[in-house]
């Protein structure tokens, strides 16, 4: 469950690369341009980013190669130490944790995918799970009780004994997945993880990343170039250019209200009506009658199109839970759904 607690803040956040850049921290400024920097000899990679991420969410990170949105993630479990501004992990600025204190947060906290999927080769699926747990100290048959319990939930019982050559790429997407379940992580951490992947096995990597986020309720940080991907996972999206984020918000309103051109033109090629939710269009009832039967609040235009054709109502009910939650107005669905009437 999503809550407005946040476990991970950004604040002011810059990553620069260049020479000396570590002493470039009092000069940097919200109007620093990029291009100031390159005439220095530097680049930013990332540019003053203040975000949360809450308790439960899963928040997609994305924009086109070059963007940023990789530096951020390291910055995120201080894979990389940032330039200016702070991290803040449930309340603690890791920028101030010692070695063996983020050592310790990121093996108690943490849980990493990334694009390469970083298996060991003479390793089997059971024991390259197993490894982190091995690293912790954990003994043998706790931790290979566990790993083979990861695998089971990624779909690969009866694949333990397999080395990462013997897998399919998606299999070995899926130990990797799996392996960085098995520490229990509060925190995940995913770097285009299903990049790699042909369209048919990513797509069923989503429905198994979907199905996971559903049974764990991880706080997540997903990256991704891919939009569909971005509005098919995510709880908010976070859209990235030249290390800066152009907008922050839930899918339904990056699409009906793009913040920047570099947004809008994101958008332009996405089927509003397979994003936009009847809720997301509904009013409050303020004391009107509600008659007849009520569509569901959470699903999208696109599978109700046929239901809100046939209804005559001007103003159509929509219920949640067994409740009525508002009431949609059926013209501004159809204009949607069918463009707006000349």
């Amino acid at each position: 469950m999503t809550t407005h607690d946040p476990v991970i803040s950004c604040r002011n956040v810059w990553k620069v690369f260049g020479p000396q850049s570590d002493q470039l921290a009092a000069k940097l400024t919200p109007s620093t341009t990029p291009e100031a920097l390159r005439a220095t000899g530097h680049i930013a990679a990332v540019r003053n980013v203040s975000l949360d991420v809450r308790r439960g969410e899963m928040l997609v990170v994305m924009g086109l190669s070059g963007s940023g949105k990789s530096t951020l993630i390291r910055c995120l479990a201080r894979l990389l130490d940032v330039t200016a501004g702070a991290v803040v992990v449930e309340g603690r600025d890791i920028g101030t944790l010692s070695e063996g204190e983020l050592l310790a947060l990121r093996r108690e906290k943490m849980g990493m995918v990334f694009q390469s999927f970083g298996l060991l080769p003479h390793r089997t699926a059971l024991e390259n799970v197993a490894f982190p747990l091995e690293m912790r100290g954990q003994d043998r048959s706790s931790r290979l009780a566990r790993a083979k319990d990861m695998l089971a939930l990624v779909g690969l019982k009866g694949r333990e004994g397999y080395f990462p050559k013997e897998l399919s790429g998606g299999q070995q997407q899926r130990v990797g997945i799996a392996r960085s379940l098995a520490v229990e992580p509060d925190i995940w951490f995913l770097d285009e993880p299903f990049s790699a992947l042909d369209p048919l096995i990513r797509r069923e990597m989503q429905d198994e990343f979907l199905r996971l986020k559903e049974m764990l309720a991880k706080t997540i940080v997903f990256i991704t170039h891919d939009f569909d991907e971005a509005l098919r996972l995510a709880d908010r999206i976070a859209i990235m250019k030249d290390g800066a984020v152009e907008q922050i918000d839930t899918p339904e309103r990056i699409v009906l209200s793009p913040a920047t051109p570099y947004v809008a033109k994101f958008t332009e090629a996405i089927d509003r009506t397979r994003v936009i939710r009847a809720g997301v269009l509904a009013t409050p009832v303020a004391g009107r009658a509600v008659e007849g039967e009520a569509l569901p609040a959470a699903e999208t235009l696109h599978i109700l199109a046929r239901r809100i054709l046939a209804d005559d109502r001007s103003l159509i009910p929509l219920s949640e839970q067994g409740r009525i939650t508002g009431l949609l107005d059926r013209g501004a669905a159809l204009d949607l759904l069918l463009g707006p009437s000349t």
